[in-house]
């Protein structure tokens, strides 16, 4: 402890200084540190978690492609008022700048983009480039609408200045299986191509029902856990633990050998006469695979939040409730119970939260039927490159599971969540 002397301005330290002065500069020092320690962990976080949701929030809307390729263009496009087919003016703008842009050949940076929004565009694009080489003079309307009868169809041109600003919403539009009319309208997508709503409702349904069926099947699992002896609990620990030493690809493999038409349990079925062999069930490649290799997958999320809330429980609540004259069902149900709700809640979210954006499992057994939306923004980040509409759908994703944990606050409260 600091020595300290009394002196007519108040306590002083050994060496003269002011104790309040020396306490605060001491406090002061221990922040410091503590910001030191914490400084890794914080970097850590924003640039391999925040840095790219801001990245993924920020291409949702970003869209450079044609104002870096026909500036000029995109910028009488955005003055233009819209409706029917442009003057003239625009449409040499665009000649001129089509021209240069085959020539430095950045014209397919550009067809790239208008390609998702109609896929004929690209065509189109490279088509007329190609041919306004060889004409040297207006008029530039007419020269376009004889290469190609598009540019005279106001849907191509109301396309055009949709796509011309730097930051668009179309992305999210085309997630809700929206789209704009060439009169400037938000309208919806034909019936044939309303799929992301679709694909939203079913991962949440199929979300919901994996974090049921684990919880269904976790508590008795979790209850075994924690009241059984130490030695029999430890061998049934270890087997919940099992599939985290196994890789996830031989798990979800294993499920395609079991549950296949010519698989294991079917084999099975039929062996036992509870199936003919023509009346085989289709278990895989649809969304019962997906349920099934999804809630052995994420079961154990759900075990080990439960076991570490209910071994906390004092055995004597249930008995202390049996001496007062309940049955063992209502010892359970109004003592037991209500104390595994913060495990039960911890394990559901954190179940539900990973059973959301699961797309390994749901590609390999999901089928056309079993998908969920997180394959669809796999494959626009991967294979179609789109990547404005993969991460409108990401955002839409986040948005929804900020949306359920702010639903699960109200509802149970986090700080009753609890892991042990």
């Amino acid at each position: 402890m600091t020595d300290a002397t009394v002196s007519p301005v108040g306590l002083m330290t050994s060496d003269g200084v002011p104790l309040k002065q020396s306490l605060a500069r001491a406090e002061r020092r221990s922040r410091i540190r503590a910001m030191m320690l914490v400084a890794p962990l914080f970097l850590f976080i924003m640039i391999t978690f925040i840095v790219p949701i801001i990245d993924m929030l920020l291409r949702s809307v970003d869209n450079p492609r044609f104002q870096e390729v026909l500036p000029e263009t995109a910028q009488v496009l955005m003055e233009w008022e819209g409706g029917g087919l442009p003057p003239e003016s625009i449409y040499a703008v665009m000649a001129a700048e089509m021209k240069a842009a085959m020539k430095d050949r950045s014209l397919g940076r550009l067809t790239s983009r208008l390609n998702f929004e109609d896929p004929g565009m690209r065509t189109l694009m490279f088509k007329t480039a190609r041919r306004l080489n060889r004409v040297d003079e207006g008029p530039w309307k007419e020269a376009m609408i004889k290469i190609d009868d598009e540019w005279g169809d106001p849907q191509v041109w109301a396309l055009m200045k949709r796509t011309a600003p730097a930051y668009t919403t179309i992305h999210y539009l085309n997630a809700f299986d929206l789209t704009v009319s060439p009169e400037g309208e938000i309208v919806a997508q034909p019936e044939e191509l309303q799929i992301y709503g679709l694909l939203f409702w079913r991962t949440i349904w199929m979300s919901l029902l994996i974090t049921g069926l684990c919880a269904l099947l976790g508590f008795p699992i979790a209850y075994l856990l924690a009241t059984l002896p130490t030695k029999t609990s430890n061998l049934l620990m270890i087997l919940v633990l099992l599939p985290f030493w196994t890789s996830l690809l031989v798990r979800t493999t294993t499920w395609i050998v079991l549950l296949q038409t010519e698989g294991v349990i079917n084999d099975i079925l039929v062996w036992a006469t509870i199936l003919n062999d023509d009346e085989r069930i289709q278990m895989i490649y649809n969304q019962t695979g997906t349920i099934v290799a999804m809630t052995h997958i994420l079961l154990p999320f759900m075990v080990l939040p439960l076991y570490s809330v209910m071994k906390t429980i004092d055995p004597s609540y249930m008995r202390a409730a049996r001496s007062l004259g309940a049955t063992q069902v209502t010892a359970f149900r109004r003592i037991y119970f209500p104390n595994t709700i913060p495990g039960l809640g911890a394990g559901g979210i954190l179940v539900f939260i990973l059973a959301i954006g699961y797309y390994i499992t749901p590609a390999l057994v999901g089928g056309r039927t079993g998908q969920l939306i997180s394959n669809f923004i796999a494959f626009h980040m991967q294979e179609s490159l789109n990547w404005g509409l993969g991460a409108a759908l990401g955002a839409i994703l986040l948005a929804g599971v900020l949306a359920m944990y702010w639903l699960y606050n109200k509802l149970i409260g986090v700080d009753n969540m609890k892991f042990g």
